[in-house]
């Protein structure tokens, strides 16, 4: 039995993409990752490698899942914001490893042509993470993504509130 008030949070970055309306970029996973279809969207995330720089892991992870490069910073969340796996995630996906996610936040501008957004075939054999993708209002986020990533992302659409539309 695992005691998963002992284990660590995984430290990752999350990103909030606007584009010039102030609307937000949202992924839908792809199927065989078990959300219900309502709550699959999300916006781009993933892990900070040994040693990153979390700003740096922003832009990596980003261009990992959507090929995107084209982007400037403009805003970073206040503080880490965490949640915990719930039971079913902690054991499938995580072995017990990690108790859930510390995120740091940034908000990048996009400033390319959506051409360049490619969600089929990402960059150096990274796996796949969403099947569609569109823009979306920062007021609808929180009803698309899967319940357990709720409170962190009520917390991100706040934290960059005055850019959004």
């Amino acid at each position: 039995m695992i005691d998963v008030e002992t284990l660590p949070y995984r430290p990752c970055v999350g990103v909030m993409l606007l584009n010039q309306k102030g609307l937000v970029w949202i992924g839908k996973r792809v199927p065989e990752h078990d959300a219900e279809p309502e709550h699959a969207w999300q916006m781009p995330q993933g892990g900070i490698d040994p040693g990153e720089d979390p700003l740096l892991a922003a832009r990596r992870e980003l261009y990992e899942e959507t090929a995107i490069r084209s982007v400037e910073p403009i805003a970073e969340a206040p503080e880490w914001f965490a949640y915990d796996f719930p039971p079913q995630v902690l054991e499938r996906t995580r072995k017990g490893k990690y108790r859930g996610q510390a995120q740091k936040w940034y908000a990048f501008r996009f400033t390319g042509d959506e051409a360049e957004i490619d969600i089929l075939s990402p960059p150096h054999g990274h796996e796949r993470e969403f099947c569609d993708w569109r823009w979306e209002k920062a007021s609808r986020l929180c009803d698309l993504v899967i319940p357990f990533k709720r409170d962190v992302y009520q917390r991100v659409v706040s934290a960059f509130a005055d850019l959004t539309s």
